[in-house]
């Protein structure tokens, strides 16, 4: 397979100063699976233009082990079309220029950090041809689990004079933050959040909660007065596990526990790592709001309401998650043991061995999930809620199968035409592999294809969890003796006793 890498990718790679720690990442799954790596020749002057000699000259000696495209693909009218509506710099055009291999099929994937590549690719249809590093190393990590032969620990909660402050993954605050060290240190018996890629620092969080008297003064809008979550540290490096999507569950299950009406965040937008930040945080629902004057520059200010009161947005899940709508259609949807924790491991069963889910997978650490069902009821939209019933393991069954989750349909995908197709739309969400996917799901009948409901872990019932006994006495599954099959809608009613029982109000 043909890798072509953009310039932006061999910068970090190739610079004296590495401050993308999962690029190194990136190359070993690339030598690991044996790819051709590629670049333009564009990407070959734009490095020419470097100021500095000694990096010049180190650069010049690292890019010969790269293989260099030998011809140029003409561009087709459609790219040109894209070009004159994206484009309006000469590094755009040249982007354009690389994306064009790929767009021609002169090569088969092309990396890059690039947000204007990303917005062309998909403008273009080849959005699955183009991939930013972390999205790469997810794809590759659960295509070829045989190879993956170090282990990522889950998101643990530690004070920070546990955590190495000469650590390198600390750097980049360094640059932006004279006194970082100083802040860092004292918060020695504060808590915050890490995670460990392979003994190796892969992510951080630190929130801290503001009551009603704080002063924002250097916040341009002022804040009003209001019980706040602020995002104090948040990165994440890339190593194709979704750490990003479980320190935001991490976020805002602290928002609900202290009963917060906002979160925000200052961050720097210095370089990609930060812009991508800003991306993931504005998918799931930040938005702009000014400028925060520091001693060391302006930081850019995001903010989420976080209030039951809001109207939930029923289309765009993510931008108003976790909160949910109890105007929209619920459903029981049924989760066989061996798959639930793996999808849910917040709303572990009390009888399982947590120790079995101390490593982290990409489908355990998304909130972004996928249901897969052969159900001839695919009426479900998004908003709609999804009741995960665990089924139990022994008898009698009804009492140890148990409502663990509340989910949030953010879309239904069905009419697949192919199986490459089917697969796409699972990778990722799912710890189900693709020779299962094929046998057991697209294969199984013919005349009745899979669809895939997207849904949001949102929320786990609190221990203990209605049993399947309880769901009998309550009225809400009338026959103790059986369980129907496929989705069983509930009323508003029912989905409402539910939940006071569930939480004994």
């Amino acid at each position: 397979m043909k890798i072509l890498l953009d310039t932006n990718i061999i910068i970090h790679r190739e610079a004296n100063k590495i401050y993308k720690p999962e690029i190194g990442e990136l190359f070993k799954w690339i030598d690991n699976l044996k790819y051709s790596k590629y670049i333009h020749p564009l990407t070959v002057k734009e490095l020419e233009r470097y100021k500095d000699p000694s990096t010049l000259d180190t650069m010049s000696i690292k890019i010969k082990s790269y293989n260099l495209l030998k011809h140029q693909a003409p561009l087709g009218e459609e790219i040109i079309k894209v070009s004159k509506k994206i484009d309006n710099q000469e590094n755009d055009i040249n982007d354009t220029q690389i994306l064009n291999e790929v767009y021609e099929g002169r090569v088969d994937i092309l990396i890059s950090e690039d947000k204007k590549i990303h917005t062309k690719a998909s403008l273009l249809g080849i959005a699955d041809k183009v991939y930013k590093i972390q999205n790469f190393l997810e794809k590759v990590t659960s295509e070829n689990p045989e190879l993956v032969n170090y282990k990522v620990l889950a998101v643990k909660k530690v004070d920070f004079a546990e955590v190495n402050i000469k650590n390198e993954f600390f750097d980049s605050f360094r640059l932006d933050y004279n006194e970082f060290n100083t802040w860092f240190n004292s918060k020695s018996e504060e808590p915050c959040y890490v995670c460990y890629s392979d003994g190796n620092l892969s992510a951080f969080l630190f929130v801290k909660i503001e009551n009603e008297n704080e002063n924002y003064s250097n916040i341009n809008p002022v804040f009003e007065p209001k019980k706040r979550l602020k995002i104090g540290t948040l990165k994440v490096t890339g190593n194709g596990y979704k750490i990003g999507e479980r320190f935001l569950k991490t976020i805002f299950d602290n928002a609900i526990q202290f009963k917060v009406e906002e979160i925000y965040v200052t961050l720097f937008t210095k370089r990609p790592e930060q812009e991508q930040l800003i991306e993931m945080l504005e998918e799931w629902g930040f938005t702009f709001h000014g400028l925060k004057t520091t001693q060391n520059g302006d930081e850019r200010v995001y903010v989420k309401l976080f209030s039951r009161e809001n109207p939930v947005n029923l289309e765009k899940p993510k931008l108003t998650f976790p909160f949910l709508s109890r105007k929209t259609d619920k459903y029981i949807v049924k989760i066989e043991p061996q798959y639930h924790t793996e999808l849910f491991p917040d709303s572990i069963n009390t009888r399982e061995d947590i120790r079995k889910y101390t490593e982290n997978e990409p489908h355990r650490n998304r909130i972004s999930k996928v249901y897969i069902s052969h159900s001839f009821d695919r009426n479900l939209k998004s908003g709609d809620l999804l009741i995960i019933y665990r089924m139990g393991e022994t008898t009698p069954k009804k009492y140890s199968s148990t409502i663990t989750t509340i989910c949030i349909v953010e879309n239904v995908q069905k009419n697949f035409l192919t199986f490459e197709d089917f697969f796409n739309a699972c990778n990722r969400r799912t710890m189900i592999s693709k020779e299962e996917l094929k046998t057991n799901w697209w294969d199984k009948n013919p005349n009745n294809k899979p669809f895939v409901i997207n849904f949001l872990y949102a929320h786990s019932l609190p221990t203990p969890k209605p049993t399947l006994d309880d769901l009998n006495r309550l009225g809400i599954i009338p026959d103790i003796l059986n369980m129907p099959r496929g989705f069983i809608k509930i009323t508003n009613e029912q989905f409402n006793v539910l939940i006071k029982f569930a939480y004994k109000l």
